[in-house]
């Protein structure tokens, strides 16, 4: 039971990071930077908050350890890609052409994390 709801819980915060980095990216890429002074500015890192106490929630309630299952290693590192590539996506003081390689590079390495979620194997 428990499991079930995590996984769940752990899912649609999951998707909302991703719909809710995307909409950012847009308004910023529209040239609509107000976002910054509304809740779309915390939002994100309180379902983000959630997503992690599920993760943990999860690790405590399966067999699957970091470190020790390839996929679930590989997919903490492309977490930390996608973060890092998020910031330099989002921060405007970076340059356009910078930020658009990073918001490219942050949506494929999330990508990447739902297929290691969905499937549980390292594709080599």
């Amino acid at each position: 039971m428990a499991y079930t709801i995590l996984k769940h819980l752990h899912m649609t915060t999951a998707y909302l990071t991703v719909t809710l980095f995307a909409l950012r990216l847009l308004l910023d890429m529209v040239g609509r930077p107000g976002w910054r002074q509304t809740p779309l500015r915390w939002i994100p890192h309180a379902n983000d908050t959630i997503l992690l106490v599920a993760a943990i929630g999860l690790i405590v309630v399966t067999p699957w350890m970091p470190f020790v299952h390839g996929w679930l290693t590989l997919k903490v590192l492309l977490l930390v890609g996608y973060i890092v590539a998020g910031v330099f996506a989002l921060k405007p003081a970076f340059g356009k052409p910078v930020r658009v390689v990073a918001a490219i590079l942050a949506l494929l390495q999330v990508s990447f994390i739902f297929h290691l979620a969905m499937t549980k194997t390292l594709p080599f």
